[in-house]
């Protein structure tokens, strides 16, 4: 793998800006499936939000790098037999600080499928800088046309479930976001797993995160409390004293 392949560029979202919204659209295809069925992965979706969201964010704080400080997304019903998804990224504040987005994700026969919310602010490190909208986009475009997921989203993420209730994820270069730490809706990912393997045969309809700290050495190590349809989740650095990253909550779908 070239370092400039990012793993969430193998989702294949395309993006492009229309007025002062973020458009991206993308093929859904088997790999993204939740495991065991047809289902599409709500931390795609998640993943797909925070990129749209991200770049529009960037829009704003640029040349700085923008750091994320919680993304929500929840469906309206389970995405089974979507065959592409279209997201819109719009502004709903533009503070002197912070930056909130909106998401809205549409099926591919136009039927509103979910909602979600980011929050960006301006990385500390004043050093860490973004190529310009116009770079990025092209970035974007041709990420987009790189070579598509060919295994499982979590086996490709080499995140992995060590008992219910508890999921890893490695650390590793084509994971990591432009402050060099592990990419949001990875985070996202390894927060699902842990949620899903305390409750089998469900899938998430809902997902908040609240982004606590960056995880900078990992594993992320997530650890799942499920009781019913609600769960709370806590994502670690393992690799840093164990210290709290992610503070998420699910709520699920009984398959």
């Amino acid at each position: 793998m070239e370092p400039s392949q990012h793993l969430t560029s193998e989702l294949g979202l395309a993006v492009d800006v229309v007025g002062d919204e973020l458009h991206g659209t993308a093929s859904v295809i088997p790999e993204m499936f939740v495991p065991g069925t047809k289902c599409l992965r709500l931390s795609i979706l998640a993943t797909w939000a925070d990129h749209v969201a991200g770049i529009l964010a960037a829009r704003t704080i640029a040349p700085r790098v923008s750091v994320t400080l919680d993304l929500d997304v929840h469906v309206h019903w389970a995405p089974v037999g979507v065959e592409a998804i279209q997201a819109a990224a719009r502004p709903l504040k533009v503070g002197r600080s912070i930056i909130v987005m909106g998401v809205e994700f549409t099926a591919d026969d136009g039927v509103p499928l979910g909602i979600g919310t980011a929050s960006f602010m301006a990385s500390p490190d004043a050093t860490l800088t973004l190529p310009a909208l116009t770079e990025g986009l092209a970035m974007s475009r041709a990420g987009a046309r790189t070579r598509r997921l060919t295994v499982p989203f979590a086996e490709r993420a080499r995140c992995e479930r060590r008992e219910p209730g508890v999921a890893a994820l490695a650390m590793a270069d084509d994971g990591i976001n432009s402050s060099n730490t592990l990419n949001g809706g990875l985070l996202a990912l390894v927060v699902e797993e842990a949620a899903l393997s305390a409750a089998p045969g469900t899938t998430l309809a809902s997902l908040a995160m609240r982004y606590l700290r960056p995880v900078r050495v990992g594993p992320a190590l997530a650890t799942a409390d499920v009781s019913g349809a609600l769960g709370r989740v806590e994502v670690r650095d393992a690799g840093r004293d164990d210290r709290v990253a992610v503070a998420a909550t699910t709520r699920a779908f009984h398959a």
